[in-house]
């Protein structure tokens, strides 16, 4: 099955290209990366790259892009708005295709070694890589930025690096490397050059200060344009959609007595949030992810051998696909019924829509996320089980339930046998403890 793992590392330099055209020049020697994404800005003193490709290949590129600019960024001498702690300051790696967040924590932690071991860089980690609680936020890593961090590395026991004696890279500082799910990286331009305003608008909307969930936000000035800007990442789209943020922050503006100029996306952004935005602002309501042409043609193109062809599949004498991808495939099958009723009682159907392509992502390797299948399909379970929908549709209701009590059950038992198989006590330890937070035993 292919693997794929998207990085997007942060570098600390964004206003001459060479520098960069060198370290995106290490990133594409390595063969099987695919560069999708390239964005600079003179005012963050920022650039940010987005590439693509299988497990080791992303690794190697990325070690090889810190590389690069380890040897061309000198943060002695950079001034720029946004936060930083290093030349190559942030390294990301999320999963998309074939991979878990797991198996992503782990490319970051070798990938964080070799830099220590070849670089002499401190690594710190962040979000699901995090080895402290307060280094789960890269906000509280960066406190204080570079100048903070060099003088208070060594001294202060709090900014001990995970990896690496506790000095920093004369020139390169320190770097942050983690594993996490899609981030959209999404500024909102102000017409004002009162960056004051920009931060109050920040401090608004942004989660830690009571804002909406899975916002960060900070008010930077664009000096080169005369404007303020409302700089922001939404760490989980389907919790707090770009529309939902949008909006908020015109409001905001307007009461404030300013414009919105213009917004611009950094980086990349999955169909799925455009999608969102733009049943919001349409106000189509029939929309749905599968009125989009590139959807409907991929979704034929995944399902073309159908039905009959998964079961002879699961009726063959082999040991794959067995009890695990029943499970799954059931589990899509709730799913599906969950976003049809839900399209039909006029509720959102968009959770739904992602268990589906999560199960029936699923069924085919089962075998190797019988745990995940199993919260998902009890979380899944939960969700039908609070749908509030027409008397004409509750059979289809009972029917997803059904099949998603069936997809659990399975799952479980699949969860069991792997179980049987971990030598490992603390990955033993770890399986039942998520068991138990399901009132599940191992």
């Amino acid at each position: 099955m292919r693997q794929l793992v998207e990085c997007v590392p942060n570098f600390s330099e964004g206003r001459d290209a060479a520098k960069m055209d060198a370290v995106v020049q290490a990133i594409v020697s390595v063969p099987e990366v695919v560069l999708l994404g390239r964005e600079s800005d003179a005012d963050h003193h920022r650039s940010v790259l987005t590439f693509v490709g299988p497990p080791a290949a992303v690794a190697d590129a990325a070690f090889r892009a810190v590389e690069a600019a380890a040897s061309l960024i000198d943060l002695t001498r950079h001034q720029g708005v946004h936060p930083r702690i290093g030349a190559a300051d942030v390294v990301p790696f999320i999963p998309i295709e074939g991979v878990t967040l797991e198996d992503c924590v782990k490319l970051a932690e070798r990938v964080a070694s070799e830099i220590w071991n070849r670089l002499r860089i401190p690594v710190y980690f962040y979000e699901a890589a995090a080895r402290r609680p307060e280094r789960v936020n890269l906000e509280n890593i960066r406190r204080g930025q570079f100048e903070a961090l060099i003088e208070e590395m060594g001294t202060v026991p709090e900014r001990h690096p995970d990896v690496g004696d506790p000095v920093c890279h004369p020139t390169a500082g320190a770097i942050v490397v983690g594993a996490r799910k899609f981030l959209i990286a999404y500024n909102i331009n102000l017409g004002t050059a009162d960056v004051g305003i920009a931060r109050k608008i920040a401090k608004t909307i942004r989660f830690s200060s009571g804002g909406f969930r899975c916002v960060k936000s900070m008010g930077v000035a664009l000096a080169s344009r005369n404007l303020s800007q409302v700089s922001m990442n939404l760490t989980d789209f389907e919790q707090t959609p770009v529309h939902v943020v949008f909006e908020a922050v015109c409001r905001e503006a307007a009461r404030h007595g300013v414009t919105v100029v213009s917004s611009e996306i950094v980086g990349l952004i999955p169909r799925k949030a455009l999608e969102m935005s733009a049943g919001y602002f349409l106000r189509c309501e029939n929309f749905s992810p599968q009125l989009v042409l590139e959807n409907r043609i991929a979704d034929a193109m995944a399902s073309r051998g159908g039905l009959r062809e998964f079961l002879d599949a699961l009726a063959a004498p082999t040991a794959t696909p067995g009890g695990g991808s029943a499970a799954a495939a059931a589990a899509a099958m709730a799913a599906a019924l969950g976003a049809m009723v839900t399209r039909l009682a006029k509720l959102d159907s968009a959770g739904f829509e992602v268990d589906r392509r999560f199960f029936a992502g699923a069924v085919d390797r089962a075998a190797e996320v019988p745990l995940e299948v199993l919260e998902r399909a009890s979380a899944l379970l939960a969700r039908l089980e609070e749908l509030q929908v027409p008397a004409r549709l509750a059979s289809d209701l009972a029917v997803a339930k059904a099949l998603t009590a069936a997809a659990t059950t399975g799952a479980l038992e699949n969860v069991r046998i792997h179980l049987d198989a971990i030598k490992d006590q603390d990955s033993r330890a770890s399986v039942q403890a998520r068991l138990r937070a399901l009132n599940l035993e191992g």
